[in-house]
């Protein structure tokens, strides 16, 4: 069998920096460990995360732990090269991506959260290969399933306290073809890991 035709899933990979209309997602850095505890930490922004302990020295392993990491990209989410969130995809399922530790700070740019969906969902489709989107929000976190849901995502199951949504790939390109106010045009990708 030509090893050059064969159908392989696609593999997240980290880049150094991800360049939208007027938002850049940086390769999270152990020196962003205190901006992320901030963010991961904010009782009203994590009421609907996993919970992280106030241990800055933990969150700093963590990021250690992440550089040595395949399979996954952490990005710092910049506007004007300020911090102004996060967000990672992970846990690639055949053409399938999920995404997730996506949180904005307060007095971010009104169009962030559009803007940097799509630039996940265009860096995800158009150069790393997948094809479609998996992922969670818990139940009670209302606001982010009515946004995943005008983006065409179906939810399709909960568990427990997670509800489970996909997103297809004609919805995606959808999508990223709808909102030309967000992002004007693909994302442009710098320092792509092998």
């Amino acid at each position: 069998m030509d090893e050059s035709k064969v159908d392989r899933a696609p593999v997240i990979r980290k880049a150094a920096r991800i360049v939208g209309d007027t938002l850049v997602f940086r390769d999270a850095k152990v020196s962003d460990a205190e901006f992320i505890l901030s963010l991961r930490t904010d009782s009203e922004k994590s009421r609907f995360l996993s919970v992280t302990t106030k241990d800055l020295g933990a969150q700093r392993a963590w990021l250690q732990r992440y550089a040595a990491s395949e399979g996954q990209a952490y990005f710092i989410i910049e506007c004007e090269n300020k911090p102004i969130g996060t967000v990672r995809l992970y846990d690639a399922q055949g053409k399938s991506f999920c995404w997730g530790s996506w949180i904005l700070i307060d007095g971010r740019p009104r169009r962030a959260a559009m803007e940097s969906a799509l630039m996940v969902y265009a860096y995800a489709l158009r150069h790393l290969g997948f094809h479609e989107c998996h992922f969670s929000v818990k139940a009670g976190n209302e606001k982010v399933v009515s946004f995943h849901e005008r983006f065409g995502a179906n939810k399709i199951i909960a568990v427990e306290d997670d509800l489970h949504f996909v997103i297809s790939n004609e919805r995606i390109r959808f999508a990223l073809q709808s909102y030309p106010e967000f992002l004007s045009k693909s994302v442009r990708v710098e320092g792509l890991h092998a």
